[in-house]
């Protein structure tokens, strides 16, 4: 049987952002239903990513408001174009997210969602558990959220 891979599938390519946006800004992106989440690109290198769980954490944890760069995850899983659905999903169930930045070369191309690989693949494969601690968010606005590959 042929697998088809990440370059075969519809990725959205939702707005992105740099690590200096505001907090505010990125949920107002986030709050549009074309954006899942929101990439965090930094001289066109994905170094991060925000979702609306991020900004939630945030808002529980701290009386601030600061840059993305505070909250965005990081280091970002990312997904070749190359790579078979099968394998996203596993990178998404490893990592325990819902969003892979396709990237090819350190080139950002779109962003890969649990939503887009569900009607090719099984519902067992996409059992995605949130693997990290909730978001701890220290004096100086740091945070300690991140995604490992």
């Amino acid at each position: 049987m042929l697998e088809l891979t990440v370059a075969a599938v519809d990725c959205t390519t939702p707005e992105t952002t740099t690590p200096e946006t505001s907090v505010r800004d990125a949920a107002a992106a986030l709050r549009q239903p074309a954006t899942p989440a929101l990439p965090v690109l930094d001289d066109g290198t994905v170094v991060g990513i925000v979702t609306e769980s991020d900004i939630v954490a945030l808002v529980a944890e701290t009386d601030t408001l600061p840059s993305i760069r505070d909250v965005m995850s990081m280091p970002v899983t990312t997904i070749s174009p190359t790579a078979t659905l099968p394998e996203a999903a596993d990178r998404m169930r490893t990592a325990g997210v819902k969003h892979l930045p396709v990237v090819d070369d350190d080139v950002y191309l779109g962003l890969l969602s649990a939503d887009t690989l569900a009607p090719y693949l099984s519902r067992r494969s996409l059992d995605i558990e949130w693997k990290d601690a909730p978001l701890e968010v220290d004096a100086s606005g740091n945070s300690g959220l991140t995604a490992s590959d």
